[in-house]
């Protein structure tokens, strides 16, 4: 086995001049050498002290570094992506000719015309980007190497591509993750160097570095934009609209290195052939990169193009060519694994070799990645037509934040969009003016707002890496018509003005309408102040300003004459909190309703303020607990206790107004925790559980509900006559990726409170369910007869869940458990179902 290792990086291309040689001393660390470099230029070593991959750097160690090239060099400037949610800054390396530097506003303007699918005189932009998940740290490194070569090299090639290229790098798209995992396993490194799998410094805590502060998947959330690091980003892509994209990450151990072209039958058919056809002729310069380092390969399986929210596929539906790099990870400084000892050093090496043919390669091909992106946004149906518009009417009742945040991420992804002047009337469907969008398909953006809202069931290949379907008018529960036809005159770019709440002398209490998405926050705000507020269990219509106004049932009553406030106290907490969250807020003069309850009548209940405690660590789903994190503490700002698996059984947890479990085995969790938790939800407690700690719940006689997992639907599936060849056929059917299906739910149950209608999309990514209830009245929602909206489900599957419980309500004691069968908060982009937890927490432990 070698010790040390000096890799030549020569490519067999025409533009393989000189190329850098990689010095990667497999003990030590790792470093660039070429008798061609400015010396003026510092170097990663020089900077850090140490060979570069001896430590994992830190974020703040990338930033400083590339703020030091751009005091070296003119040929680095720096871009500014705003911040992480731990407010670590978000930077880019531009580097290009100091010529190209000194036009940088002339030549950003020009890529501000390419969604006219004008002809584009411009230099090609390349833009490389590594290490969006925080414990792939070879791609950071490498990073740090590449822009170090490209401001210091002055090889003719490099010099050339300088001169026609502009490359943007961007060593970290996930600063808190990356630290978190350096912090780890720099801890745990010794001054021996430890190969064992089983070693701490390979064997990240929970959370690991792969996500982001919230614990999310950053390279799922290009499409949705719940994250600051994603929004820079895509800010970032849209400012530059750069003609290839490398997007470098690591994989398991124990495989080699891979890059695009993917399993071509798991392409998304909407993806040009054209890109495809690039793709494979790019290749050609990697095969040649890792060929000449002898380092093995693969492409066209195991990874796919077809979810528009990564990294390297976001690039494609938007005029440009992504990749995809995969590394073994060593997840340290050195791995045994099944191809023998992987160290940092290697991996960081073979990152810098694609990265250099990735630069190569899209110089040889820069003409052809030029007009592909022209032709990409040229032709008819990209022209924004005047008059009569055509294009996807969606509205939100009584909802007006929902459009907003819609049109915040339209908005985002450069997609034209107007609001509507007046209602309109379509079909049996009403639109009004202060809750509705309508966004034209004739425009520059028109094949990435058909995936937005793509529909379809059926596919050529059933295999997923990620959700088959995130049709956006299902995760935010909209009302939509397809091929709507507007005039001109009706829509308008300015959004409706806000509601202004003023508050009548005569009032006695102001109502809420619950459909509202705010409405949530606007409570929790009012419970922190000591204000008492109540809500309807059911519905009632009251007279307001002379006219009869109907409030659905979860409605929210502030009763003006409380004790401890005054009605100017109440009336400027409601002020403040409507400019905060804005909401539309009704006055009323009267106690007395048209119909329904009145104002003083026991059906509306009082909510107490809520104290909540998240059970996380091993055991528990880190996604989906960072996701009901996020949304407590984000959008509520409820003051939420996080608390290990580990520490739970020594936690009072009568202190606590619920327990939330996300998925999950809970597999440390005991039967005297099981007890303490039975007890605590019989004084009163509220139990919030989904996906696999209903069968924690279950098996410990909490749940009545019986659960069926996995084992139960695999029997669903006839393998009678299949072949050893059919073993991974058989495994995409049996998997759920990500489906979108249709609840129907009981809309007088408090669970469904706030919710349109009785229907209800949501995502299904687990093989799990529910058996009918024996019990009456605890089944809130079921799967509706034929229950897939959008994405594949297999047919055993449809059958099997149609009609069959997905969200209980169940007593227990004088507490309640609610128990999900899916993730209602998906990525927290499903605002549809999002108001199920605020039911949850704000009206079941008020129930009689």
């Amino acid at each position: 086995m070698l010790k040390t290792g000096l890799f030549l990086l020569s490519l067999f291309c025409s533009l393989s001049l000189t190329s850098p040689v990689i010095a990667a001393d497999l003990h030590t660390g790792f470093s660039i050498s070429n008798s061609n470099l400015d010396p003026v230029i510092t170097s990663p070593d020089a900077f850090l002290g140490y060979p570069l991959g001896q430590w994992h750097l830190r974020h703040d160690q990338v930033n400083y570094y590339l703020k030091q090239l751009a005091r070296d060099s003119a040929k680095v400037s720096i871009e500014h992506t705003g911040q992480s949610h731990e407010a670590r800054q978000q930077l880019t390396a531009v580097i290009t000719s100091s010529k190209n530097q000194a036009n940088l506003d002339e030549i950003l303007t020009q890529r501000q015309a390419v969604k006219s699918g004008a002809t584009q005189d411009g230099p090609l932009v390349i833009w490389l980007a590594y290490s969006i998940h925080g414990d792939e740290a070879s791609g950071a490194h490498a990073a740090l190497a590449l822009s170090y070569f490209l401001a210091s090299s002055r090889d003719e090639w490099v010099e050339d591509l300088l001169d026609e290229a502009i490359v943007l790098i961007t060593p970290s798209q996930n600063p808190d993750g990356m630290d978190r995992f350096s912090t780890w396993t720099n801890n745990y490194r010794g001054q021996t160097d430890v190969s064992d799998s089983n070693h701490k410094e390979h064997r990240q805590n929970w959370p690991n570095g792969r996500t982001n502060h919230y614990f999310a998947d950053l390279n799922r959330d290009l499409l949705f934009l719940r994250h600051p690091e994603t929004r820079g980003r895509v800010a970032l892509f849209h400012k530059w609209q750069p003609h290839y994209v490398g997007d470098f990450h690591e994989m398991g151990r124990d495989r080699s290195y891979f890059f695009q072209p993917g399993a071509p039958s798991r392409t998304n058919p909407a993806i040009p052939k054209t890109n495809q056809a690039l793709t494979e002729k790019l290749a050609h310069f990697h095969r040649a990169a890792l060929d000449e380092l002898k380092q093995s390969y693969f492409s066209r399986e195991a990874f796919d193009d077809f979810y528009y929210g990564k990294g390297s596929t976001y690039p494609d539906i938007n005029g440009s060519v992504g990749i995809l790099f995969e590394q073994a990870s060593p997840r340290g400084q050195v791995q045994i694994t099944q191809n023998g000892e992987l160290r940092l050093s290697q991996a960081i090496n073979n990152q810098v070799a694609t990265s250099i043919s990735s630069l190569k390669g899209s110089l040889a091909l820069k003409h052809e990645l030029i007009e592909y992106q022209s032709e990409f946004y040229q032709g008819r149906d990209k022209v924004l037509q005047r008059g009569r518009q055509t294009g996807f009417l969606l509205g939100a009742p009584a909802n007006r934040e929902r459009i907003e945040d819609l049109t915040q991420v339209l908005a985002q992804h450069k997609i034209k969009f107007y609001f509507l002047t007046k209602t309109v009337r379509q079909g049996s469907q009403e639109f009004t003016a202060d809750s509705s969008v309508f966004i034209p398909i004739n425009q520059p953006q028109k094949s990435l707002i058909l995936a937005l809202f793509d529909n379809s069931t059926e596919f050529k290949d059933p295999t997923f890496y990620d959700v088959s379907s995130w049709n956006l008018e299902h995760a935010y529960h909209l009302q939509m018509i397809r091929n709507s036809k507007l005039d001109i005159d009706v829509l308008s770019s300015h959004a409706p003005a806000k509601f202004n709440f003023q508050m009548s002398k005569q009032a006695v209490a102001v109502l809420v309408n619950w459909q509202q998405d705010f409405a949530a926050p606007m409570l929790q705000a009012l419970l922190q102040d000591n204000v008492t507020v109540k809500f309807a269990k059911k519905p009632f219509t009251i007279e307001i300003a002379g006219k009869a106004q109907t409030f659905p049932a979860g409605s929210l009553q502030i009763p003006l004459k409380q004790p401890g406030f005054s009605m100017v106290e109440i009336n400027n907490k409601l002020v403040k909190l409507s400019e905060q969250y804005p909401l539309t807020l009704y006055p009323v003069t009267t106690s007395a309703a048209i119909s329904g309850i009145d104002m003083g009548s026991p059906s509306f209940k009082v909510i107490k303020p809520i104290k909540p405690l998240l059970i996380t660590g091993r055991g528990t789903d880190a996604s989906e607990v960072g996701e009901l994190w996020n949304y407590l503490d984000s959008k509520l700002a409820v003051p939420v206790t996080l608390v290990d698996t580990g520490h739970i059984s020594k936690v009072n947890l009568n202190q606590y107004t619920h327990v939330i479990m996300a998925d999950g085995t809970y597999s440390s969790l005991d039967k005297t925790f099981a007890r303490k938790l039975g007890q605590f939800t019989s004084d009163g407690g509220t139990v919030i559980a989904q996906k696999g700690a209903l069968t924690w719940l279950n098996k410990n006689n909490l749940l009545k509900s019986d659960v069926k997992d996995k084992r139960f639907y695999k029997q669903l599936f006839d393998t009678r006559g299949l072949s050893y060849s059919d073993k991974e056929k058989l495994a995409a059917r049996q998997s759920i990726g990500g489906a979108i299906v249709e609840l129907e739910l009981d809309p007088s149950n408090p669970i469904s409170f706030g919710i349109r209608g009785n229907r209800l999309p949501i995502l299904k990514n687990m093989a799990i369910g529910l058996t009918t209830s024996t019990t009456p009245f605890t089944v809130a929602a079921k799967y509706a007869d034929e229950p897939l909206l959008s994405g594949y489900l297999a047919e055993e599957y449809q059958a099997s869940f149609s009609n069959k419980p997905a969200i209980v309500l169940e007593t227990l004691g004088k507490g309640a458990i609610v128990g999900l069968a899916d993730n209602l908060m998906f990525r927290n982009i499903w605002l549809g179902s999002e108001k199920i937890y605020a039911n949850a927490l704000y009206f079941v432990p008020a129930l009689d």
